[in-house]
């Protein structure tokens, strides 16, 4: 994609300033190169970015001055486009976007109006199917009620071990139309899960360095229980344990 459109708009561009007389003869691929960066963008701004899983608010902790592991460039550029109120709707054909992979919609530090602002982009781009992941399910509880549920924004809780099983309940509450567990990195065995109003469960293990391991038989037992309670069960990925050099 990136590089039809580097090739088409450096012939759009080429093409319009030789019939314009504008410099042509002298800077002939001058033109034809920022034609194709030109292109490059647009087709970024309107097609790729949908291809990819990005944080939509990864990167609101640096710019709300509170620095964390949950910033990154990506999501820098992806706050300023829900600013000015353009983002995923640029993207033209329908996409499973993953709006969390190092981020936290629901973080302290993220303003409400914020939030609000993120769930009106998804619901006005409703061609997409949205899923949004959170650590900070007490506060999504509390938020439920003031945001807008449609059918495109799927909800979903990590849970890491029997600690955290309570996100389980404030998941629950909210209004999401599809809700999901994200069980991973699975680091301990679950036990009983109360799998009413969920609609999928993904497990994993944890991957890179120092890894920790992952046991058989905690994902047979998530495995059964979804069976039991006729909930998609997905899982991703076993414990990719890497040698620290």
């Amino acid at each position: 994609m990136a590089i039809t459109g580097f090739l088409a708009g450096g012939f759009i561009l080429t093409t319009l300033m030789g019939r314009l007389g504008i410099g042509y003869d002298v800077f002939p691929w001058a033109f034809h190169i920022i034609g194709g960066l030109i292109g490059v963008v647009l087709v970024l701004l309107l097609f790729d970015w949908a291809l990819i899983t990005f944080s939509s608010i990864a990167g609101a902790a640096l710019i709300l001055q509170s620095f964390s592991s949950e910033t990154t460039a990506g999501g820098l550029i992806f706050i300023l486009l829900v600013v000015t109120g353009i983002t995923l709707q640029g993207f033209l054909l329908p996409q499973v976007i993953f709006v969390n992979s190092m981020s936290d919609l629901f973080h302290k530090d993220v303003p409400f109006e914020f939030i609000e602002k993120a769930f009106d982009v998804m619901k006005r781009a409703y061609w997409h199917q949205f899923q949004v992941l959170t650590k900070r399910a007490e506060r999504l509880a509390e938020l439920s009620p003031y945001l807008q549920w449609t059918d495109n924004i799927w909800m979903g809780v990590s849970v890491e071990n029997e600690k955290y099983k309570f996100r389980i309940d404030c998941l629950r509450q909210t209004g999401a139309k599809v809700k999901f567990l994200s069980l991973k990195p699975l680091i301990g065995p679950l036990g009983e899960l109360n799998l009413k109003k969920i609609n999928w469960v993904i497990v994993g293990g944890e991957s890179g360095p120092g890894a920790r391991p992952i046991m058989q038989d905690w994902v047979t037992d998530i495995r059964d229980q979804c069976l039991g309670a006729k909930v998609p069960f997905f899982l991703k990925q076993w414990a990719v344990c890497r040698r620290k050099r």
